[in-house]
């Protein structure tokens, strides 16, 4: 099986090209999220949503940014971490700069989910041999 071009692999959402922009409603119903978490999302400047009056009008740039910002908090970045990694998105590498330091980031996110599964099923073993021993001390 072949890997998914990079930029798929970064947002994966189906490219909208009969949408020109994006309410709130339309992209919270999309992503499954609430208006509250989207513009928390606003106020930490991840997104930048267009006004018009009250109305936000979200551009293809704040979806594609959205599914990054839902995808990094699903394995655990921080949104610090977060906006870092979207934020090298404008530096004019070709984003060289921004794929090398998501994939740091990701082998880091990786080796500390890989020790901590390791802890996690150490744990798990040492329970289940104490509830092992309770239970052959409670039969004798």
């Amino acid at each position: 099986m072949s890997a998914a071009p990079f930029s798929a692999a970064l947002a994966p959402i189906d490219p909208r090209p009969d949408r020109s922009s994006f309410s709130i409603s339309d992209l919270c119903e999309e992503f499954d999220i609430t208006a509250r978490a989207l513009r928390f999302y606003e106020e930490e400047g991840l997104i930048r949503p267009e006004r018009k009056g009250t109305q936000r009008i979200y551009s293809h740039r704040d979806r594609a940014r959205l599914a990054w910002i839902l995808r990094g908090k699903r394995v655990g970045f921080s949104l610090a971490e977060i906006r870092e990694m979207i934020d090298l998105y404008d530096v004019d590498d070709d984003r060289r700069t921004q794929r090398e330091v998501t994939l740091a980031r990701c082998r880091d996110r990786v080796a500390k989910l890989t020790q901590q599964k390791h802890d996690i099923d150490a744990a798990i073993a040492e329970l289940n041999d104490f509830v092992a021993l309770l239970e052959q001390s409670e039969r004798s």
